[in-house]
């Protein structure tokens, strides 16, 4: 049911975040999804892409600071609203959004998040048959 996220760490410097896109190209990585939250000195780059694992021994290799975690990515209808009414299902159930970004894919909205908690997320999603994409979705 979830999905892995690289998390970059990249200095707010020219020249940082085209090494990690040379460096992704170069191994044939494609982004498929990607957001970045900056602060004074550094950004946090998340990235969805076809080989996150590959990605991520890429980038550590390259003495680049990366992280790999689980997000979950709900597939939902490209119409207004819809993001809406799938964030009100999880936070009926008490459900925090920690951070989300979204992207059309394949003709659908996907909204990407991470939640606290999450065991109780993914539990809500079964339930209420929310529509979740997996890694073999962006193969």
């Amino acid at each position: 049911m979830t999905i892995k996220q690289l998390s970059i760490f990249i200095e707010n410097k020219g020249g940082t975040l085209i090494k990690v896109l040379d460096l992704l190209s170069k191994a044939n990585i494609q982004i498929i999804a990607s957001t970045i939250a900056d602060t004074k000195d550094y950004g946090i780059y998340r990235v969805l892409c076809n080989n996150p694992s590959q990605a991520y021994i890429i980038l550590k290799e390259a003495g680049i600071n990366v992280q790999l975690a689980d997000v979950i990515a709900l597939s939902i209808d490209d119409e207004p609203g819809r993001a809406a009414s799938a964030i009100k299902t999880l936070s009926d159930d008490g459900i925090s959004i920690l951070y989300m970004y979204s992207f059309l894919w394949k003709g659908k909205g996907v909204l990407v998040f991470r939640t606290d908690p999450a065991e109780k997320a993914k539990e809500t999603i079964m339930i209420k048959k929310l529509s979740f994409l997996t890694e073999a979705d962006f193969a």
